[in-house]
């Protein structure tokens, strides 16, 4: 029996290597931030996933992980979202979880709100719900929470209780060593006490035509009918007699899924026929299976001893994983013949197509494989070492002619060929049934990758670091005539040159090009060159795919190919978004072929993957505000309501927004667009980070606009979010409104100063005017002064003019009459003459004289005689005539006359009147007299 089991899964494990399994997607512990062991999953109505950790509870948006720790810290075994909330079970606790406005879950405690006397130890294993109740089973005891009133009833058991099960609507439950039990009004019923049930773990139980279809742990599925249980007689039943199967779970179409303990899922449709097999080596995380789960888009996800996976079941893509890298990487395929070939850089491959043998190699083909191609009954084999005709597993090397890139049928002849090597093209013929090398094209050596006929004489040949050349041959293809470069269009990496529904067409990072045969010039197809949208040119590869009128391009983000429009001559492009970080192809060097109904295969690094047209229906969905985290300036961060607008204070600028789609497809990738109305206006370029954080903004009104893209779909909605951020205190209504009155008053008071300041200034200006007027009039008045005083300057010189010419002419009168005089004592008749004497000296010593020079004197220097004999009142009239001349600055020569008596005289009166004065003997006394 060993023996036989053994060769059982020795025989299993054979036949699953060449198997094409759905999209597989890992998340390891340190993706989700928890232990590796994983118990039990669930999904909300928001689709958000969530799953029962060693650490707490974890939920996924489609973005990120969170993780609530366990309330008691202990592992949290079950997980059951019912309705809002998400109710789990862990060591000595259960209870549910609710979103808050914040967008995060708080935990409420059920067996502690209701005061329920758990069992010492007692751990909460599995969660169902039914009508409006809610049951948490131990491996003790069933407890049945009522949510309409809130109360509980508990169901013992005296045995274990392996697990709870839901069919239709009657809860099943094992006892071990006493069988399957039924709850009916709240008691429990033994259903089937059968000896297998009471010894086997049963894993699930389920509906099938009517009846129970009970599966267990190590001796596959029985039927109860008719109150007897019997095997369930299935083509898989000694394969999964040898299984140790933990859990397991019924799909929606009917096929059923076992999670084992070792050998990972096993997948059976609901007749019970083995499909396949996935284990760690097809890139599960680990091979005991804890937990399986449905998702709302058939997604099935697992809870493994390490890590989640989930298998996107209805994906249209199909991967082939070359685990030992056996094949390596594929760069061209076929199926031919019934039979698929691939050629790899490791040699030429092939298998039964409708089989899951494994890959064999074909002997003699060991190198890289550069194209395969069916030209009429033959299959070419384009190698690094010539050209093969390939015959089932066997080979034949036609041309030893090194590096074949391409081989294409040669016009109308079917007994030509012609190859594009890595020194030129060369022409095969096929003589005899039998293909054979015929000629090199002499007079080109360029490396010709791609090539393309444009007339019996004429083709194109393409090279991406030399351009394309336009090549005219002699009629039997044996010389080149003429090379000439082509113009209108530049070299570039990865471009391409193909035949396409009688088009040729060239494709490179400018766009794809069509050869107008014509002009001998190609023009650029706006349509076709779309297959290459900005920013996303990785590869100007085309694949012509002649047979079913498709031709596809690779980008970016997406594979695309064209097809002929069905009610117009406009082609169709579809794409197909299949990201480049994660095709894994070799890029230059893609490769795509037609399998059978619209199923294509596209060649990778490790395989190849599987696409099915027909199942491609990308839908859209819908974009989440998840949680809104606010920074204030000192760092601290706290969550904010995303349910209701908010009104943040000045400081508290700093804003980072989660956001997320729930798709869970591994060739999916979500992408997101934002604009921040009020600061931001347009929308953001595509990302497929799911936060941004706006930092400083400035205070106003905001609304936030978020919507996503799942492949070329747009989101059904637009996240939408509005809040506010208050103006800073000192721009405030209130300030503003102070700003304003103090304004007002600065105004007035600005006013009240400038009109006192230009009163000032006003009364200053008068002031000055007034005394600029006065200025004037005293100008005036000093002018007229001056005139005055220059009037009697002049005044005093005519007097003193009147004076020296009056004191001169007595000088000269007396000095004429003392000649006279003089003259009359010399004569001899004195007796005569003294009256004339006398006459004489009474003209001289008359005082009318004085009195005329008086008068004359004091007009000339007025109050001198007041103001010295006021000083000197000792001095007689005499001496006063004395200063009078001194005064006029006469010489004691000159005096004498004046007083009429001698020069000698004089000089003893100026020496009396010295003394007089007390005048010292070293000062003047002509200066003394001056200078009063």
């Amino acid at each position: 029996m060993k023996t036989i089991i053994f060769s059982i899964q020795l025989l299993l494990s054979s036949a699953l290597i060449a198997q094409e399994l759905p999209p597989i997607i890992t998340y390891q512990p340190q993706q989700y931030g928890a232990e590796n062991q994983n118990w039990s999953i669930s999904q909300s109505s928001e689709q958000y996933i969530y799953v029962a950790n060693n650490k707490g509870l974890l939920e996924f948006n489609g973005a990120k992980w969170q993780l609530y720790p366990t309330p008691n810290q202990s592992v949290l075994r079950s997980v059951k979202v019912i309705d809002d909330l998400i109710y789990t079970g862990c060591y000595m606790n259960f209870g549910y979880w609710k979103r808050n406005a914040f967008g995060s879950l708080n935990y409420t405690s059920i067996s502690d709100e209701l005061e329920i006397p758990l069992i010492e130890d007692e751990q909460f294993w599995n969660i169902l719900a039914m009508d409006h109740y809610v049951l948490f089973q131990s491996l003790n005891r069933i407890y049945i929470y009522d949510l309409e009133n809130n109360s509980y009833k508990v169901i013992d058991n005296q045995s274990t209780i392996t697990k709870i099960f839901r069919v239709n609507d009657t809860i099943y439950y094992q006892g071990f060593g006493e069988g399957v039990y039924k709850i009916e009004s709240g008691q429990s019923i033994l259903l089937i006490d059968n000896e297998i049930l009471k010894t086997n773990v049963i894993v699930n139980m389920f509906n099938h035509n009517g009846n129970l279809l009970i599966e267990t742990q190590e001796q596959g599925f029985y039927k109860w009918k008719d109150e007897k249980l019997t095997d369930w007689d299935i083509s898989a039943k000694a394969m999964i007699d040898t299984l140790s199967v933990y859990n397991s779970i019924r799909l929606k179409n009917g096929d059923f899924i076992l999670g084992t303990i070792s050998n990972g899922l096993v997948y059976l449709n609901s007749s019970g026929d083995f499909v396949y097999k996935i284990d760690q080596a097809d890139g599960l995380s680990n091979n005991t299976i804890l937990s399986l789960f449905e998702d709302s888009n058939n997604n099935i996800w697992l809870a493994s001893d390490n890590g989640i996976n989930c298998i996107n079941m209805t994906s249209a893509l199909s991967i082939y994983n070359d685990k030992k890298g056996d094949l390596g990487t594929v760069y061209t395929s076929i199926l031919y013949d019934g039979k698929l070939y691939l050629g790899t850089n490791q040699g030429l491959f092939y298998k039964v197509m409708a089989s899951n043998d494994r890959f064999k190699f074909i002997e003699g083909t060991k190198g890289q494989v550069w194209s395969l191609k069916a030209i009429g009954d033959t299959l070419f084999c384009g190698h690094n070492l010539g050209t093969f005709v390939v015959k089932d597993d066997q080979v034949q090397l036609v041309a030893s002619i090194p590096g074949t890139w391409d081989i294409q049928p040669f016009l109308d002849n079917e007994n030509l060929v012609i190859q594009g090597n890595y020194g030129g093209l060369h022409v095969l013929h096929r003589q005899n049934g039998a293909w054979s090398f015929r000629n090199k094209l002499e007079g080109f050596d360029i490396s010709s990758k791609y090539f393309a006929s444009v007339d019996a004489n004429k083709l194109l040949v393409s090279h991406e670091y030399k351009g394309v050349f336009e090549i005219t041959t002699d009629n039997d293809w044996t010389k080149v005539q003429s090379v000439i470069k082509d113009t209108s269009v530049e070299k570039g990496f990865g471009s391409s040159l193909v035949n396409y529904l009688d088009k040729i067409l060239y494709a490179y990072e400018n766009g794809v090009f069509v050869y107008d045969k014509q002009e001998n010039k190609f023009e650029k197809d706006s349509l076709l060159s779309t297959m290459f949208s900005s920013g996303e040119y990785t590869s100007g590869k085309l694949i012509s795919d002649i047979q079913h009128d498709k031709l596809w391009g690779f980008s970016q983000k997406n594979i695309s190919y064209v097809s002929p429009g069905k009610f117009s001559e406009q082609p169709i492009i579809t794409r197909i978004p299949l990201p480049k970080s994660l095709r894994k192809e070799m890029v230059g060097y893609e490769t795509i072929s037609f399998l059978s109904d619209d199923t294509y295969l596209f060649g990778t690094s490790s395989g190849y993957i599987i696409i099915d047209i027909n199942k491609i229906d990308l839908k859209s969905y819908d974009v989440a505000i998840n949680s809104i985290a606010n920074y204030a300036i000192n760092g601290e961060a706290f969550s904010v309501d995303v349910t209701e607008p908010s009104h943040f204070k000045t400081n508290q600028n700093n804003l980072q927004f989660n956001y997320s789609v729930a798709e869970y497809y591994k060739y999916l990738e979500a992408e997101y667009q934002y604009k921040l109305i009020g600061y931001y206006d347009e929308w953001s370029p595509w990302s497929s980070q799911s936060s941004v954080l706006f930092k400083n903004l400035p205070h106003g009104e905001y609304t936030l606009k978020v919507r996503s893209k799942v492949g070329d779909k747009l989101s059904n909605n637009e996240a939408i979010y509005e809040f506010e951020i208050a103006k800073p205190w000192y721009i405030s209504n209130l300030m503003i409104f102070l700003y304003i009155i103090i304004l007002i008053v600065l105004g007035v008071l600005v006013h009240y100063i400038y009109k006192r300041y230009y009163k000032k200034q006003k009364e200053k200006l008068i002031l000055k005017n007034k005394r600029d007027i006065d200025l004037r009039e005293l100008e005036s008045e000093q002018q007229l002064m001056q005139l005055k005083n220059e009037k009697l300057h002049q005044d005093i010189e005519n007097k003193n003019r009147e004076l020296a010419i009056s004191t001169m002419s007595l000088i000269k009168k007396n000095e004429f009459l003392n000649q006279i005089k003089e003259e009359l004592k010399n004569t001899n008749d004195q007796a005569s003459v003294k009256p004339v004497i006398k006459i004489i000296d009474k003209n001289i010593n008359t005082t009318d004289d004085w009195k005329f020079f008086q008068e004359a004197f004091d007009n000339a220097d007025k109050d001198f005689l007041k103001k010295i004999k006021s000083k000197h009142p000792k001095l007689t009239p005499n001496d006063l005539k004395l200063c009078a001349y001194l005064r006029l600055n006469l010489s004691s020569k000159e005096i004498a006359p004046l007083l009429n008596i001698s020069h000698r005289s004089v000089e003893v009166k100026r020496y009396r009147l010295r003394k007089k004065m007390d005048l010292p003997h070293e000062a003047s006394l002509t200066n003394y007299i001056l200078d009063l």
